[in-house]
């Protein structure tokens, strides 16, 4: 077992350290985006790839995916900060609209700004006068903290435009994001913070998952997680977590930790199509004791995943059948699944790759599932749904 879980971890390391290529450095400005529409302005602050850090400088040569983000109430761009310094060297351009940012929000219309200023990324693409024209990918994610995370439920409703949807702690909204993800079809990842007493799971974000029409959503818990912790020290933020007497031991700085360390290989998947990213990202929810997860995909790179660990079984979550592959040197070997009491639900030699096996007879549940090769192992847990 421990011989497995550092190659795991070793293989981790790995793929992270080629994620970001080049690393950039970080260039910024400020455009003022116009609706004719609504007639609206949205200021929005940008940072973006560039040789030299600083204002209005060179975008560096290449395109880039796009990331923008909503800011959480009564909070400013500035407390996002961990994220423009972690991303754009890695190859993002990211958008905070700076619009809601007083005490009397309107939830409708900063998801509209949301939507509005990825669309606008794109044309100022196709714009020979814009600083950004000929270096925007055409791949879009929507972020958002809090109540800005429930905005981006609102600005991902029924979107064409984007291609993931990632939010930290999302509070519901009016209208409601919870409804609104029901119309919402990209790759979802939803963080939460176990222990956040501002907008608790089970009231906001749980409910925007299960509500969510996505061909592959997962939900992060980070143990002992926050609110706040997702953004840098903030007053107004504080102030509202200490009126539910929110307490950890978790420090800011090991929750961001998690958060980009699963952040960073899910954009590698959804916004630049990495081959095996996904098969990383799969492997280090089930490897890592910072977090619970639960997850429903109906896509799965089983290549990648086979070649990581030498095996795989899946979909998991399940209904009724499993497939399994495996390696060619590592076939042959007994493949057993337990219960959670430990007793044995099925057992099998397995002589043949994209061996399928059925487990309608089984309760739903979580079971777990160890398949044996002479010195090779492997083991997951499964949920039947």
């Amino acid at each position: 077992m421990a011989k497995k879980y550092f190659m795991v971890i070793g293989v981790l390391l790995i793929f992270l350290t080629g994620i970001s290529g080049q690393n950039y450095n970080i260039g910024h400005t400020t455009h003022l985006f116009f609706d004719s529409d609504r007639n609206r302005e949205i200021e929005t602050e940008i940072y973006y790839p560039s040789e030299i850090s600083g204002d209005n400088v060179a975008v560096s040569e290449g395109v880039f995916p796009v990331i923008v983000f909503g800011h959480g109430f009564l909070m400013k761009w500035e407390a996002y900060e961990k994220y423009w310094t972690e991303l754009v060297p890695n190859a993002y351009v990211i958008c905070f609209p700076t619009t809601e940012m007083g005490i009397n929000t309107n939830h409708e219309r900063f998801g509209n700004d949301l939507k509005f200023v990825a669309r606008q990324m794109q044309d100022l693409n196709e714009d020979s006068s814009s600083l950004f024209f000929g270096s925007i990918a055409q791949k879009t994610a929507l972020m958002g903290h809090s109540m800005g995370g429930g905005a981006s439920f609102l600005a991902a409703e029924n979107n064409n435009d984007i291609h993931t949807l990632i939010n930290f702690a999302a509070a519901e909204t009016d209208p409601s994001s919870i409804s609104a993800a029901a119309e919402i079809l990209v790759p979802a990842l939803i963080f939460s913070g176990e222990d956040d007493c501002v907008t608790p799971p089970e009231s906001h974000q749980d409910l925007m998952y299960d509500s969510l029409a996505s061909n592959c959503k997962t939900q992060i818990y980070i143990k002992n997680g926050g609110h706040c912790f997702f953004a840098a020290n903030n007053f107004n933020c504080n102030i509202g977590e200490s009126f539910c007497g929110f307490s950890t031991e978790l420090s800011r700085e090991e929750q961001q930790s998690v958060t980009f360390d699963f952040l960073k290989i899910w954009l590698k998947y959804t916004l630049k199509d990495h081959p095996g990213s996904f098969a990383v990202f799969n492997d280090s929810l089930q490897n890592s004791e910072r977090i619970k997860y639960i997850q429903k995909c109906n896509i799965t790179d089983v290549q990648s995943l086979k070649e990581v660990q030498g095996a795989s079984l899946f979909p998991n979550p399940f209904i009724d059948q499993l497939q399994i592959e495996i390696t060619p040197e590592n076939q042959g070997g007994l493949l057993k699944i337990f219960n959670l009491s430990g007793n044995c639900v099925y057992e099998n030699q397995i002589r043949n790759n994209n061996f399928r096996i059925d487990l309608s007879g089984l309760p739903k549940g979580t079971y777990n599932a160890r398949y044996v090769k002479g010195t090779f192992s492997y083991s997951v847990s499964l949920v039947k749904s």
